[in-house]
């Protein structure tokens, strides 16, 4: 007498519900995950040769638009408020410089009037964010 069980020992496992499931949690993770798409001023850096790198601190960063549009922290600032925006971002720092990340085509007005606005709201410093010239 020969048993159902044992006839069927030397076939392989059927591998389509693994299949299944693997597609269903490619499909969920798809789905669910979160792009992050990068939402601030369209900003061209201008080329200095002096540029040096500021990756290790972390200073408060304004961005000027080339059309004069200020933002910091991704928030939108009129110029008459930016002063009193900056000064408590400014004092829960220990190093309060001011890093300005303007476009190349800003016009000196915009920078001076940032850069008046920082000093006002206690910024020890102001660096100017630059790129360096690509060299052929």
């Amino acid at each position: 007498m020969q048993f159902e069980g044992t006839r069927r020992s030397g076939q392989a496992p059927n591998l389509t519900p693994l299949i299944d499931i693997v597609f269903l949690l490619l499909v969920f993770f798809m789905l669910t995950a979160h792009f992050v798409r990068d939402e601030g001023l369209p900003i061209e850096l201008p080329e200095a040769a002096s540029a040096v790198s500021i990756e290790e601190q972390h200073p408060l960063e304004i961005k000027i638009s080339n059309t004069g549009l200020i933002s910091v922290t991704d928030q939108l600032i009129a110029v008459e408020n930016l002063s009193d925006y900056l000064r408590p971002l400014l004092a829960g720092k220990t190093e309060k410089r001011v890093v300005i990340r303007g476009d190349k085509e800003t016009g000196l007005d915009d920078s001076v009037n940032v850069i008046d606005a920082a000093r006002l709201a206690g910024a020890t410093g102001v660096d100017i964010v630059t790129e360096q010239p690509q060299r052929p």
